[in-house]
């Protein structure tokens, strides 16, 4: 799923609009692709349409009907990388394509709007970790369960689509178009991000380990065990994957940890988490707290022009606006030396 940027003049899949598939027809496809009866309820979405499909037997599945501005390639590139994960890394928890009744990922449905794609996904229960108490144990877990993706995705040779997605730390000099609708109050300090990325570009370029990453490793896509919320038992949302440097995808997963009081401890915990499955080379460890800042005013900057776009989508864009303003702060001076005494052992592992 990419989104052209800011300066494209096509409709891509982040601004199309399209008509609502009733609960009624939702269901009534499902049972004519894939051979299911059930009950239909919807699911919030910006990109998409997204359904909880409960079967006859209570057995759940998320259903997914992709708007007629997404790029079919992009819904293969991400099956593709979910059929992987299921071969190569089976123990990530993550969604399985259910087959259609003719055995295919998924079905092209022929709507007023043009065509649109569903597929079927298996229901991955647990609590999201936004709704769940925070600790060092959890962002530990968190941190390592980051990196088992990695590992799982390190040998899949998809590739995205062509076209930039605007989630990609490689691509924050793209956001110097739009940082003009950052509030006056937060806009010198998001242009500065913008600026000490490009400054950092050479380095950025002779980054050694680059695959398909996540890029979208947040407490709104990881499930936990409502009996034991430190434990991991759920990754979703594969929609913002793109091949970048590895690092991009910790500096992602960290950027969540570092709007809270104790976001010092939960760094530490998170970094060590990754570190126990992963280590690190020196070069991605200096440009760590720099990608933690781009991917923090990416989101700053993004939602506050996004939300003057589409002002009825205002508090789905604006949700992690405020956690991502107040992490900016925490770590608007933090440097790699700084983040080395933070974690001891963070070249050593």
């Amino acid at each position: 799923m990419t989104e052209r940027s800011p300066a494209a003049k096509k409709p891509d899949s982040m601004s199309a609009t399209w008509s609502v598939t009733s609960l009624d027809d939702a269901r009534l496809a499902v049972e004519d692709v894939y051979g299911l009866s059930g009950t239909v309820k919807r699911l919030s979405s910006e990109r998409d349409e997204t359904f909880l499909f409960t079967r006859a037997d209570g057995t759940d599945f998320v259903l997914k009907i992709a708007n007629p501005a997404e790029d079919p390639a992009a819904l293969e590139f991400q099956d593709g990388a979910l059929l992987h994960l299921e071969a190569a890394a089976p123990t990530v928890p993550v969604p399985r394509l259910v087959r259609t009744k003719d055995g295919e990922q998924s079905r092209t449905l022929a709507t007023f709007d043009g065509p649109r794609i569903m597929r079927l996904l298996t229901f991955l229960p647990g609590e999201l970790q936004h709704r769940t108490p925070t600790t060092e144990a959890q962002s530990r877990n968190v941190g390592r369960a980051l990196a088992e993706l990695g590992l799982g995705l390190e040998a899949y040779d998809g590739r995205p689509p062509a076209g930039k997605l605007m989630w990609d730390i490689s691509h924050t000099l793209d956001l110097a178009a739009v940082v003009d609708h950052v509030a006056p109050e937060r806009r010198a300090q998001a242009a500065g991000v913008i600026a000490e990325f490009e400054h950092a570009l050479p380095a950025i370029a002779a980054l050694k380990r680059r695959q398909i990453i996540h890029n979208d490793f947040n407490p709104h896509n990881i499930l936990l065990d409502p009996a034991s919320p430190t434990h991991v038992v759920g990754i979703i949302d594969f929609g913002d994957m793109v091949h970048a440097p590895l690092i991009n995808d910790l500096a992602v997963g960290l950027s969540y940890h570092l709007a809270t009081d104790n976001w010092q401890a939960r760094t530490r915990a998170l970094l060590e988490g990754f570190l126990s499955a992963r280590p690190l080379e020196p070069a991605e460890i200096a440009l760590l707290p720099l990608l933690c800042r781009c991917r923090l005013a990416m989101s700053i900057i993004i939602a506050e022009w996004r939300s003057a776009r589409f002002p009825e989508n205002r508090d789905y864009i604006m949700r992690n606006h405020a956690t991502a303003w107040r992490g900016l702060h925490n770590i608007s001076d933090l440097t790699p030396a700084g983040l080395k005494r933070l974690v001891p052992n963070l070249s050593e592992a």
